[in-house]
């Protein structure tokens, strides 16, 4: 099968291949899965120039791309929750063989139904951007309705996911942005959208239930005067500022999503009733991942990059 693979870390134009590898057997537990799509992630460029070594250990050759949308082929002799011929997605964990191939396995209770009204192209725009807005909304973020929630980079993957989320749970909605997306972070369901060139987003809004911090640095830092003693700052990166949030009562989390099938059930059932759209920006063919790595790499991407494969 084909497959986009590292064999060392190193710049994304150096080390990425299309290579044929052997298409992989399913364990027990497992199931085979024919890809029809993947997407690109920050987290692709993190691993493969070894940035993310330390948190996600890998070894080679590893195939990249940690997004799927696709149909099962074979299953394991203990898998009883699918069966061969259904549509699933999900996400491959970082460690493992990932999506940008033909073919791909995974554990069964990694993965749910794919969303009925998506085909695979957009269905693969969910799972770990998806994952990662709900998990940081609910799970850490304990967001309720009426709370008020400042979302950094709110016209990205994850972002663009967590501004629907939180508006559908009836929260007070803001987004940062650049000047170009504010309108389209608004479409989206946010009730106001700071430009966070030129704007300082702390001179704007204060007294927050909840941040969710996808940048990091300065970002996370400022965000810790816009929110109330007692409030959350749940961020993707580094919780940097500990000792500051402690000072100041806010409890500061970081976390990496998990691929767990009743969260993307929900966020399926979300889907399905119209209520959430994924945002895809673009579609490369398998044999062009590395301009779509290149592409994603600038940060400029609004909603996600989609990989088909078939």
């Amino acid at each position: 099968m084909k497959a986009i693979c590292i064999n060392e870390f190193g710049d994304l134009e150096k080390v990425l291949k299309i290579e044929d590898v052997a298409v992989p057997a399913p364990k027990e537990d497992e199931v085979l899965i024919k890809v029809y799509a993947s997407a690109v992630n920050p987290v692709d460029q993190k691993i493969i120039t070894g940035k993310s070594q330390e948190k996600f250990p890998s070894t080679f050759p590893l195939t990249i791309g940690w997004d799927f949308s696709g149909v099962i082929e074979q299953a394991g002799n203990k898998v009883r929750t699918f069966r061969i011929g259904d549509a699933v997605y999900g996400r491959p964990y970082p460690t493992q063989n990932g999506a940008f191939a033909e073919y791909l396995v995974i554990k069964a209770d990694q993965i749910a139904s794919k969303p009925k009204n998506l085909d695979h192209l957009n269905a693969a725009a969910v799972p770990l951007a998806g994952l990662t807005a709900w998990q940081a909304l609910f799970k850490f973020g304990h967001l309720e309705k009426g709370q008020r929630v400042l979302i950094h980079a709110a016209s990205g993957g994850v972002g663009s996911f967590a501004v629907q989320f939180a508006k559908w749970k009836g929260a007070e909605v803001i987004g940062t942005g650049s000047a170009g997306n504010l309108a389209f972070i608004k479409q989206l369901g946010a009730d106001e959208a700071i430009d966070y060139l030129n704007e300082r987003f702390e001179e704007k809004v204060n007294n927050l239930d909840l941040v969710i911090d996808l940048i990091g640095n300065e970002t996370q830092q400022r965000s810790l005067s816009v929110i109330k003693p007692g409030g959350r700052l749940v961020t993707t990166v580094m919780p940097e500022f500990k000792e500051q949030a402690k000072e100041k009562g806010i409890h500061l989390e970081g976390f990496t999503a998990q691929s767990y099938p009743d969260d993307l059930k929900q966020i399926a059932e979300l889907i399905d009733q119209g209520i959430v759209s994924p945002v895809v920006s673009a579609v490369y063919d398998l044999e062009y991942a590395v301009k779509a790595e290149l592409f994603s790499a600038k940060r400029h991407t609004r909603g996600k990059i989609v990989i088909k494969v078939v």
